[in-house]
């Protein structure tokens, strides 16, 4: 489902109605057959296994049985109760609470399952070994961005965040080999921060991309991509479950870079700390005397 979900943006519009039933109703589809599934969708049995093929299933048996295993597992993770991530108007506060808790947990969890590892490796080396890092983002994405700049900033690593469109850029043309520029955009598509690493990249700096859509605009970019999957809620403007995973994803490789540099980034954090420390406020001795 993560795969299906990530890739849909990509699929000509015939796969894209299959994948879109297989979302909506993955249990009906794994219940179906081929035939069944492309009347349907109104399309092919031959669209149909050409989108079992675009997801990396060699035919459709082999995308129904594991449709129905992951049905099953999802079942038994929520004790039997059918949670959706849509919100609707008649919804209780508590059915509210419920339905976001329950998308924000499937975010991490499902983007730590499908993390590459590899990648991941990639992108903590590049940054532990870089002169200065440029992170982009834009709306939701920006304050992801900050977030990632302000862990590395502690630990001592030249590193700025921009969400400004202009300031990128002029960011991203005085960058050089050695650099890194990421770009965080849950979609994909955010012109702005494509731009930005466009330039970076004609620079011959080292280009990352955060993103949920492995096929996406930004993803063609970038030199390495890092994904998440992230399901949203009804109001999706919010980038509710989308600011948690990429936040995840962010925290794993500043992690990554900070045990590189295990030495260093603890007489950092312990100077930080001591800078800042003088500025939390004493509750008053309440004490008998």
């Amino acid at each position: 489902m993560v795969r299906v979900r990530s890739l849909l943006p990509s699929l000509p519009p015939a796969e894209r109605r299959v994948a879109q039933r297989v979302i909506d109703d993955p249990e009906g589809v794994a219940n179906s057959t081929i035939t069944e599934l492309a009347q349907t969708c109104g399309t092919s049995e031959t669209t149909v296994i050409r989108f079992c093929r675009a997801i990396g299933f060699h035919g459709y048996p082999e995308l129904r049985l594991t449709l129905a295993t992951e049905a099953g597992r999802a079942q038994s993770a929520s004790g039997g109760r059918v949670i959706g991530s849509d919100i609707s108007p008649d919804d209780s506060l508590e059915q509210i609470v419920e339905k976001v808790t329950f998308a924000d947990a499937r975010a991490v969890e499902e983007t730590a399952a499908q993390l590459d590892i590899k990648m991941l490796e990639q992108v903590v080396d590049a940054i532990a070994g870089a002169g200065r890092v440029d992170v982009y983002g834009v709306g939701a994405s920006a304050h992801v961005a900050a977030d990632f700049q302000q862990k590395l900033h502690r630990i001592g690593r030249m590193c700025n965040a921009w969400s400004d469109a202009h300031i990128m850029l002029t960011s991203a043309a005085v960058l050089g080999p050695g650099d890194v520029a990421i770009g965080i955009s849950h979609t994909g598509a955010t012109v702005e921060t494509i731009d930005a690493l466009e330039v970076a990249a004609q620079r011959g700096v080292t280009t990352v991309a955060l993103t949920n859509f492995p096929k996406s605009p930004i993803a063609e970019t970038a030199d390495l991509v890092l994904t998440t999957a992230a399901r949203e809620t009804t109001f999706r403007s919010g980038a509710t479950a989308s600011r948690l995973a990429q936040l995840t994803v962010v925290d794993c490789v500043f992690v990554g870079v900070a045990q590189r540099t295990f030495g260093p980034t603890r007489e950092a954090l312990e100077a930080t700390f001591e800078a800042v420390r003088g500025r939390t406020m004493r509750r008053p001795d309440r004490r008998r005397r």
